[in-house]
């Protein structure tokens, strides 16, 4: 229970009522700015970008052609340990291939968590698909395996191999953990789950570049990962995503079908199938590959900002949300769990109103008109974190 890892409030155990005026001061010391705006998550460039993009430039190879992209790729898949890695426009782009390539079809099913940001059912529904969604953990904020498996003990069936939906009769084809802020999520858990029902994972890792579980780098566990390189994420292009994975035909084929499906040819012009005009340009892997030359440096800092906030709120009525066990997280985004949703709702008020930028968790997915249809379990601890949950500033300081 996250009142265990994080400390719900308890006035018997000595826990201190935070002021939230001292709250926000104590931001500002930290960021050093005690009047101007400070942001969720800004970017910092500190390194080779302005080089790259200029020789980028010059090159006249700005498009989805040229050699920072293929770079870029490189950097990523060594990074993450990953085999293979394709580079695409944004990170909705690389989970909405990512499911195709999983398998996914018109009028499939795929399990995900109703806590994460709506490009998850997105992508899922520009297949045609329907998401399910299923409760999260409170120490990870990611997919629950326990209430995963409950939900496929109880609502489904296998039928020639193949998972099949009692109630709606479709078939179950993934199942999408997304790992919330860079915190892991259990991930073999749920890969051990899925394997039992035949059901592929595609790990949507989109927040949790540089992230570990159990010394392995996320979105590396599944049949395929998915990366962001949104302008508020860790490292960024601008906009721009990865597909990451070990399967070489996988790659080989996410490759085609995010440039158009053409085969290559000198001057002919012939597509074999549909595909998407979805490769990363040049321009932008050149910002990427300037930034993943600083990555292990940002992470670091990322930490260290973590270790102060955590300090600052130990045995708090604001209680901060660590890196789950097993785990190192990136912490891409730091969050604390406030008492009820009135003090959440006075805290961003107050907070924003103030120059400081705080965001709340996202509304529930399900809770969306575009989503309300979707078939859900029982969702305790996602209500119970959208009520609490509040992002505060994550930018790396310099």
């Amino acid at each position: 229970m996250i009142s265990q890892k994080i400390g719900i409030l308890n006035p018997i155990n000595g826990i201190q009522k935070l002021n939230m005026h001292s709250t926000i001061q104590y931001i500002r010391d930290l960021y050093n700015q005690q009047e101007a705006f400070i942001p969720l998550h800004e970017p910092r460039f500190f390194g080779n970008e302005k080089k790259y993009l200029n020789e980028c430039i010059d090159s006249t190879f700005v498009s989805s052609v040229g050699k920072f992209v293929d770079q870029f790729e490189e950097d990523v898949a060594k990074f993450t340990g990953a085999k293979y890695a394709v580079a695409t426009a944004n990170g909705t782009a690389a989970l909405h291939i990512s499911l195709i390539l999983a398998g996914v079809t018109l009028d499939d099913e795929v399990i995900t968590q109703p806590l994460t940001f709506i490009a998850t059912p997105n992508a899922i529904s520009y297949i045609g698909a329907h998401p399910v969604f299923v409760d999260v953990d409170k120490q990870t904020l990611g997919l629950s395996p326990e209430k995963l498996e409950h939900f496929l003990s109880e609502n489904t069936e296998m039928v020639k191999g193949e998972c099949v939906n009692k109630t709606t009769k479709r078939k179950i084809k993934a199942v999408v953990p997304m790992h919330t802020f860079g915190l892991p999520a259990k991930i073999d858990e749920i890969i051990t789950i899925c394997n039992g029902y035949n059901i592929a994972v595609v790990e949507d890792a989109a927040e949790s570049l540089g992230s570990y579980y159990k010394k392995q780098h996320t979105g590396t566990f599944g049949l395929l990962g998915s990366l962001s390189f949104n302008g508020n994420k860790t490292i960024t292009t601008g906009g721009g995503g990865m597909i990451i994975t070990n399967n070489q035909e996988l790659a080989i084929k996410a490759k085609h079908i995010t440039t158009t499906a053409k085969i290559p040819h000198p001057w002919d012009f012939d597509h074999d199938m549909i595909g998407f005009n979805y490769r990363l340009p040049n321009i932008n892997a050149a910002l990427g590959c300037a930034q993943m030359e600083n990555l292990p440096l940002i992470l670091e800092k990322k930490r260290q900002l973590a270790a102060k906030y955590q300090s600052f709120f130990k045995n708090t009525s604001f209680q901060y949300i660590p890196e789950p066990e097993n785990s190192v997280a990136n912490y891409w985004l730091n969050a604390i769990v406030l008492e009820n949703i009135d003090e959440r709702n006075n805290f961003l008020k107050m907070s924003n109103e103030q120059g400081v930028m705080t965001r709340p968790i996202w509304k529930l997915m399900n809770n969306l008109s575009i989503y309300r249809s979707a078939q859900v379990g029982n969702l305790e601890n996602a209500e119970w974190l959208e009520e609490r949950t509040i992002n505060i500033p994550s930018s790396v300081r310099v």
